[in-house]
Order: C-alpha cells, then structure tokens, then sequence
C-alpha cells in the first residue's frame, strides 16, 4: 500500500531559495539533518540548512519491495512503516539518535552489521532528487531497478557527506525481514576470531552478522527456520559456540557498546577481511567478519594509517582526535581530480559543506 504526504512542497522551495541566495552571495551552507553525525568529518562554517521540513514517506509498495521518502524523514519512521509489512532496509544504516534521518543516513554511506552479507547502503539505493548548488531541482535514477543503469549518480551521492547536493527524495530497496533470527558467541583470541569469521562467511551459511570484541566472537544466522536450524548445529558443534544475546547487533549497530564511548580518539579501519591482528595500542572492536576495525587509540594518524595502507586498505578519523587532522582518508591524485570536477558540476560556487571531508573540496 502506497503512504503519502502533502508537506514539503513548500520546504524545498524555501531551500531552493536559500540556496541561489547562498551562491550568489559567494557563502556557505552547512547541510544538517537530524544531526545524529555531527562528529563525522570536519566543522563546516557557513548558516546551517535544516532538512526538518521536509519529510514524510512519498511511496511504499511492499509487492516492489521499494519504499519512498523525502531526506528529513526520521529514520525511525521509515524502519517502522516497513516493520509493518514485514520488510526491513537490509544494510542496517546506523541510527545513532532519535532524529536520525534518511538522508543522513544516504549522505554519511554508513551501513551496520549485515553490510558483507546483504550489502551496502549504496547498493540499494534506486533513485534520489537534490537540489544542486544553483537551487534547481535534479532527478536521477528512479523507483524500480530497471531505472538504474549508466553512470549511477545516485548511488554515487552515497557517502558525499553532503558535499555534491542537497539530498530532497530517495527510494531505496528493501527485502522482507528474516522469520528467524539466532546469536551464538565463544570466547577465544583476536586470530581465532578472525580465522573462523573468514571461514564461515566462504561457506553456504545464513550468516548475517560476525563480530569480535572484549574476547567473544559473535555471529548471527538469520532467515528460514530449517536454515538457521542447520547452521546452527554445525557452528555449535564446530565451534562450540553457545546462544547468546541477540540485543548486541542492535547495539553495535547503534554505536553503543563501549568502545564508542571512550574518551580516546576513534578510528574506523576499513581492510581485507583476513587481515591479521593489527599491531596498534588501545581498545579495537572488529565487525564486518574482519572488514571493519573500530580502534580507540592515542596513536598518532601516521601511525594508524601506515597500518591501514599496508594492509591494503584505508582508515577514517571518525570522532574525536586532532581536528587539524584529516578526517578521510587522503585521495590519490587522480581520485582527487575526479572528486573536483563532480563538486564543480554539482556545486560550481561551493556552497554545500565546504570542507567536510576534504579540505580543497
């Protein structure tokens, strides 16, 4: 069943406005949803340019399995409308406070623990409308899979931290909730972890979730019952693993367990999955079944990025820190390049977030 709403018309109008003001004038806007991520990136000077007013759920058709909604929508609204047919958004976007929005959510590119097994944000989003740094109105990609061809801009806008347009509307895939659902945990070390975790998720498993922290390996296997049933055997006759408390995912998912709370700086790695246990001191929460490191250290950023680079991958400064640091990763030249010239296409006169994730951008 289709669910619409008549507000926001006047929002975007308002925002256009604020935008070709803000052009014109040579300043800054700061992009701001619900503000759950504020901490992400750099400080943006510039007047604030609220998403608030404009909200609500444009389309959802269960039988499509796609849902529609402007980006001031509360990402809680649109979890519960889906609950309601029994569907769920499957990459888990962190929602780390009560006005979290749906286009936060688009614009950070963040996806919770299922991410290697169903997915990431960027894969199911179908379509999006913005407003570009002129104020005009764009629409790219659209509201069934078919439309989604060529050079996807709208999956590209995943991640941009606001940077390239203002987000207006975004439809996304969804898939029905798994009928089943069961956590198992064992103690071991770092190693083993990160061992088993590869091994298991190379095997025909309904895996859906595999972490490691505090000593305790973590997996979850969601979906039919005689499924979950069967790999649950077999993990606990092979790992000797035991039942555990489901809460965790949606802790973790939620940035809740302890590491997100220490007053250290944090870091989010991202690596191959298999890559050993990194040689960095302070606290580290592995997710991902090994792709995602969480480390709270005191090492400097050198220190933590060498150690990104020569395991192939790349790490985030994703709060707290030195704020004269980079938060993102530094691009190669060439990634660099391409980076500007979307900026100069979508923004020409800089207005969105100048600075947010890079400085030149």
């Amino acid at each position: 069943m289709a669910q619409t709403t008549q507000s926001g018309d006047d929002a975007l109008t308002s925002l256009a406005g604020r935008i070709r003001a803000a052009a014109a004038a040579g300043e800054a806007l700061a992009i701001r949803g619900g503000g759950s991520k504020d901490f992400l990136g750099h400080v943006v000077g510039g007047a604030e340019l609220g998403t608030g007013d404009c909200r609500g759920i444009v389309a959802h058709e269960p039988s499509e399995l796609v849902i529609t909604a402007r980006a001031g929508t509360p990402l809680a609204d649109v979890e519960a409308a889906l609950a309601a047919e029994g569907q769920m958004l499957p990459f888990e976007p962190p929602r780390l406070a009560a006005e979290s929005t749906l286009g936060g959510a688009v614009a950070a590119g963040l996806s919770g623990p299922a991410r290697p097994f169903r997915g990431a944000l960027r894969d199911y989003v179908l379509g999006c409308r913005v407003l570009d740094g002129r104020g005009q109105p764009l629409a790219f990609g659209g509201r069934v899979m078919k439309n989604v061809a060529g050079y996807d801009v709208s999956r590209l806008l995943a991640g941009s931290m606001g940077c390239l347009a203002l987000l207006t509307e975004v439809s996304l895939k969804v898939l029905p909730a798994p009928p089943v659902a069961v956590t198992l945990a064992r103690e071991c070390d770092e190693a083993e972890a990160i061992r088993e975790m590869c091994r298991l998720a190379g095997q025909p498993l309904p895996l859906s979730a595999a972490s490691y922290g505090d000593g305790l390996l973590r997996l979850r296997l969601s979906g039919a019952a005689g499924a979950v049933a069967a790999a649950r055997r077999d993990i606990e006759r092979s790992l000797g693993a035991g039942e555990s408390d489901p809460a965790h995912w949606e802790a973790l998912r939620g940035q809740r367990t302890g590491i997100f709370a220490t007053p250290m700086p944090l870091w989010r790695l991202s690596v191959p999955a298999a890559t050993p246990p990194l040689e960095l001191p302070g606290r580290q929460l592995i997710d991902w079944a090994g792709a995602q490191r969480w480390i709270a250290t005191d090492a400097d950023a050198h220190t933590v990025r060498a150690a990104a680079t020569a395991a192939g991958g790349h790490a985030t400064r994703y709060r707290g820190g030195d704020d004269t640091v980079p938060a993102f990763h530094p691009l190669p030249d060439a990634l660099l390049a391409l980076h500007r010239r979307l900026k100069a296409a979508l923004d020409p006169a800089g207005v969105f977030n100048p600075g947010r994730m890079y400085g030149t951008l």
